[in-house]
């Protein structure tokens, strides 16, 4: 049985990832704060194996890799999810506290997440395993007044091109799937707000397309790769010029 652990796996993205995971047989390590949703995705399948952490304490990221591993027996796939909005305005109206908080979960937990992984992932045996970065179309353009959340998506697109680099001599593939407005409760949110000001409505895609997307990276033989993926709701404004 292959086996895969996701940050943030409590909500959105990373719980529907979950999920379908599950469904398709994987054995699936659920990452994230709350540990009482993680019991509820795990009371309802065999296969869940509840692992609460906060992926910006290194200690705790660390213990959640190694006490997945010694459920599953080893770790073939690392989802690396976890990540936050973080406050909204232009520069000069965000505070460094809500920019480091950005910052800490966004990369720093994204670093420790994958720096955890890839260590077991060399030392297992067989070595060698797959990571895939959730980075956003925001990793290539940004949302306005998302001075944070853009800065660090775009730094997601360096980790992931040096984890390939340095994976290869380790069996170890890294590839980064960049999802635009998929229905989790950031984009509802975010719909919220524009609604007040008195905006149109996001397009937005069904969060599953991302998850079946994720399902398709993590699936493919050692020998091939995804590097980047983009997938999103078709009607959105990435893709043009005014």
């Amino acid at each position: 049985m292959k086996s895969i652990l996701i940050t943030g796996a409590s909500s959105g993205i990373g719980r529907a990832t979950a999920e379908l995971f599950l469904s398709e047989g994987w054995r699936v390590g659920l990452v994230a704060r709350r540990a009482d949703m993680l019991e509820d995705i795990a009371a309802r399948y065999d296969t869940a194996v509840a692992c609460p952490a906060d992926v910006t304490d290194p200690g705790a990221m660390s213990a959640a890799v190694q006490g997945f591993v010694q459920e599953a027996g080893r770790l073939d796939v690392l989802f690396n999810n976890a990540g936050m909005f973080g406050a909204q305005g232009e520069i000069d109206a965000i505070s460094y506290a809500d920019w480091r908080a950005v910052v800490d979960v966004n990369l720093n937990g994204m670093f420790l997440a994958a720096q955890a992984s890839y260590a077991q992932m060399k030392a297992q045996n067989p070595k060698g395993g797959r990571i895939i970065n959730n980075g956003s179309i925001s990793a290539h353009s940004p949302r306005e007044m998302s001075v944070g959340y853009t800065t660090t998506k775009h730094a997601i697109t360096g980790l992931t091109k040096t984890l390939s680099l340095d994976g290869r001599a380790h069996d170890i593939a890294c590839g980064q799937i960049d999802i635009g407005n998929a229905r989790t409760e950031m984009v509802l949110d975010l719909e919220k707000r524009r609604a007040v000001e008195g905006l149109p409505a996001l397009p937005a895609m069904d969060v599953e397309n991302a998850a079946r997307a994720v399902l398709h990276m993590a699936g493919l033989p050692a020998e091939a790769n995804v590097q980047f993926m983009t997938v999103m709701a078709s009607k959105m404004p990435f893709i043009g010029r005014g």
